[in-house]
């Protein structure tokens, strides 16, 4: 039987007035995260830039990149645990 997979793409702003240590902790926990389970072929961190407008109060934020092959329903389960973390400002997954 076949493996289905999909391609994706996930971007995701992390909050900056935690410091960098907090930061990388939480770039590191999702690359982890998307590693285990999945495929990743290109992780891209954009780093701290200005926001369009602001979110919860905060100017900046840390945009982060990653490109992945997982399966169907872990790009959903990656949704659900980017809202309910503390420290993620926005995230979206767009299917490749």
């Amino acid at each position: 039987m076949p493996k289905v997979t999909g391609k994706y793409e996930t971007i995701f702003i992390v909050d900056v007035t935690a410091g960098d240590e907090a930061v990388a902790a939480l770039v590191e926990r999702f690359t982890k995260l998307i590693g285990d389970n999945g495929e990743i072929s290109k992780v891209d961190e954009w780093g701290k830039r200005r926001l369009a407008y602001p979110i919860n109060d905060l100017p900046e934020g840390y945009y982060v990149l990653v490109e992945f092959e997982s399966k169907p329903d872990f790009p959903a389960e990656l949704d659900r645990i980017f809202k309910i973390t503390e420290g993620i400002l926005r995230s979206i997954i767009i299917a490749k």
